[in-house]
């Protein structure tokens, strides 16, 4: 069977490239005799993969020396109580709530203090980004948090919000690495990486060094300290050896092609095929403000159920899958992650165009 064209929003598409060379190393890893997944995570072979994963991703990135790497699991859910574990030192944070990962991370976070919402897009089913230039920060808040792309409902920040000197938590899960930023304009800056840089299983959380302390909630739990993973190297206890292995190989292949830059123009070009279509389609129509979407996660519908139902039926039959939209949404949703070739989502095109003129 030929491999479909995947527009899952995560577990999701990775590079061919990457998943043949994994393939090539499966039972014998560069003449070890055996694959990652069965070595120690003790052993020099795998030392230096996480040695090599971490160097990658600071080059990618251009991370500061004073923010620590770290591959840790739980996913990006688990960051939601872990983040004011550590941070809420007033007990106080404010949350832009711009779609349900969020939504979640707000509410999570008001177990552990006062969790204000500064913010909200909510009120137009979070299809927009809220003006974020002039928020009405806590004088006392530990933190600004935010979740730069929205994975469920299709938006992204073109700008971050002024933060009034708070610290800034970005949650960008579902951007990772499919465009530069500057890394010290955060605090904390983590994703899980089953959307646009591995296999499901890890997040990676890049933590600026003052932020890693001793001084955390009292019932912090030990794999809940940021300073647990920073002190022992990501290897406190088994880490997700076989992910974190594919991520260094996706790493290097982003390396290959030009790195961050040259991604954001690929990512660009993929989006810009889609969203021309949806601007003059007759049928078919995103869901987003134009200035604020996604480059990552493209919802759109027809209007009617019916049609999407069938739409997402017959696309499957033709080798177009995981594109039915959130639950929360309906409609369609295309993810055209790094690793979507643009060929995919000339394909779609062609294929909407089609059913259009078959179902006008």
């Amino acid at each position: 069977m030929s491999r479909v064209y995947n527009f899952s929003a995560g577990p999701a598409v990775l590079p061919e490239a990457v998943l043949l060379e994994a393939q090539e190393e499966m039972m014998d890893y560069r003449g070890h005799g055996m694959s990652v997944m069965e070595m120690s995570h003790r052993s020099k072979m795998f030392d230096d993969i996480i040695q090599e994963t971490e160097a990658d991703l600071r080059d990618l990135m251009q991370i500061p020396d004073n923010y620590k790497v770290l591959f840790m699991q739980g996913g990006a859910s688990l960051q939601f109580a872990m983040i004011p574990m550590n941070l809420m030192k007033n007990g106080v944070a404010d949350y832009v709530i711009t779609g349900q990962w969020a939504k979640k991370a707000w509410q999570e976070a008001q177990k552990y203090g006062k969790a204000n919402a500064v913010a909200s897009s909510a009120d137009k089913m979070f299809s927009y980004i809220p003006d974020c230039s002039d928020l009405p920060i806590s004088e006392d808040a530990d933190y600004v948090y935010i979740c730069e792309n929205n994975t469920i409902y299709g938006t992204k920040y073109k700008k971050l919000p002024n933060t009034k000197g708070k610290l800034l938590v970005s949650d960008v899960s579902s951007c990772f690495l499919s465009e530069p930023i500057n890394v010290s304009d955060y605090g904390i800056v983590y994703g899980g990486v089953q959307k646009n840089i591995g296999p499901a299983g890890m997040v990676i959380s890049i933590v600026r060094e003052d932020l890693i302390t001793d001084d955390v909630m009292p019932f912090t739990p030990t794999m809940m300290k940021f300073k647990t993973h920073a002190d022992a190297g990501s290897m406190y206890n088994t880490p997700n050896c076989y992910c974190i292995y594919m991520c260094g190989k996706v790493f290097k292949w982003i390396k290959s092609i030009g790195g961050l830059s040259a991604m954001k123009e690929r990512n660009e070009a993929k989006a810009k095929i889609l969203y021309d279509f949806l601007d003059q389609s007759d049928m078919f129509s995103g869901t987003v403000v134009k200035e604020d979407r996604s480059l990552m996660n493209v919802p759109f519908v027809t209007g009617n159920k019916e049609l999407d139902a069938k739409f997402v039926k017959e696309a499957e039959a033709a080798g177009f899958v995981n594109l039915k939209g959130h639950r929360t949404v309906g409609g369609m949703r295309a993810s055209i992650y790094n690793a979507m070739p643009i060929e995919g989502v000339e394909a779609l095109v062609k294929f909407m165009k089609e059913f259009e003129e078959v179902n006008k």
